[in-house]
């Protein structure tokens, strides 16, 4: 059995590194053979999120589809076309139509609300060639969906019976606690990118009276960059992999603010896993994914209103006792529910079951 896996980033991208790369480890383990295909080279990602660059950002993209044309030629070598969110940035379902047509069984993998229109500002002129509606083309299309909550998991069984839901998992022996000297500060950090950023701009209120109260609190941000005027304690750094988790190990505290929309409620609430796989204890919305991984008051809290925000945020500051406790059951939640050690097994049977039925149907066909 070989699959091929068609994502749309390299490994710094993470919506791919957690739903497709940290399962490979587990897929050679099960005698699995495979080929990972980004989309996005990692020389095109450092570019891909900057504005301007459009001649060198059309390069890569030819390079993608390129990619794409010469692993349609060696398809016969696949029994499987694992696809993570979609098999090009733009245009319709070709690619995925192609493969259909080869009779290629697909797997179809997505973990945020695709299907609905959306975009960055630094890449606006491509954004007027998406095709969110693809979405749904693809599904019927795939032989198995792995969505990556109810809510996705509810719109991919408008077109097809076969679905799954497997959250976003986290490697709990890479990410985990590690005691932390105190130095009579208290870091209220967010890691995220430019396309959540916007989000973290609801709690400029709430930052500004919690410095107001208490003065010893640090702001740091990894992933995109916070400036509110009256605030100078606010550090922002770009996201790294070789630094990610000295910068996480920082956090006291972690933040997840989001608005209750039909896209948030498609977000599969990584943020809060990340956290608290490292036993941080965290404040956030109660919207979407979020209300199925944490327990309010027990493993984490949920704020709704700015009022929330600092009374939660508060408590926390103030109590170290309750940060550890926090902590050590949201520690707890993860390795429960969301670690890649309970939820590979998942996703390698659904690997199987496909290879097996297309098997099957084959071999019925030709006797």
């Amino acid at each position: 059995m070989k699959v091929l896996f068609w994502t749309p980033y390299p490994t710094q991208g993470p919506s791919n590194r957690y739903r497709v790369e940290q399962y490979l480890p587990s897929l050679r383990d099960r005698g699995i053979d495979f080929d990972l295909r980004p989309f996005w080279s990692s020389a095109a990602y450092k570019l891909l999120y900057e504005q301007g660059h459009f001649l060198e950002k059309t390069y890569y993209f030819l390079l993608g589809v390129l990619s794409r044309l010469r692993d349609i030629l060696a398809i016969s070598k696949y029994h499987i076309v694992f696809i993570h969110r979609e098999a090009c940035p733009v245009g319709g379902a070709f690619f995925e139509t192609v493969l259909s047509l080869l009779r290629k069984p697909i797997i179809f993998d997505f973990d945020d609300a695709i299907f609905l229109p959306s975009g960055t500002l630094t890449n606006s002129f491509i954004e007027r060639f998406k095709r969110p509606d693809k979405t749904s083309t693809i599904i019927r299309k795939s032989s198995h969906v792995i969505s990556g909550n109810s809510y996705l998991y509810e719109y991919a069984l408008r077109y097809n019976n076969s679905v799954s839901v497997i959250p976003t998992p986290i490697d709990t022996a890479r990410y985990a606690p590690m005691p932390k000297e105190s130095q009579g500060d208290i870091t209220i950090g967010w890691a995220g990118s430019i396309t959540t950023l916007e989000f973290l701009k609801m709690l400029e209120n709430v930052f500004i009276k919690l410095s107001r109260h208490f003065p010893f609190i640090k702001i740091k941000t990894i992933g995109g960059y916070l400036s509110v005027k009256e605030l100078t304690n606010i550090t922002s750094k770009k996201w790294s992999l070789e630094e990610e988790l000295d910068d996480l190990r920082a956090f006291d505290i972690g933040v997840m603010p989001m608005p209750d929309n039909e896209w948030t409620r498609g977000k599969c609430g990584f943020k809060a896993i990340l956290y608290m796989s490292m036993g941080i204890p965290c404040v956030c919305s109660p919207v979407g994914m979020n209300k199925d991984i944490i327990t309010d008051a027990k493993d984490g809290f949920f704020a709704s209103s700015e009022e929330e925000w600092f009374e939660k945020l508060s408590l926390l500051i103030t109590d170290a006792g309750l940060r550890k406790r926090i902590g050590i059951a949201a520690r707890e939640t993860v390795e429960k529910t969301f670690s890649v050690k309970v939820n590979a097994p998942k996703f390698t049977d659904i690997l199987l079951n496909v290879y097996a039925n297309a098997y099957d149907k084959g071999k019925r066909c030709a006797e």
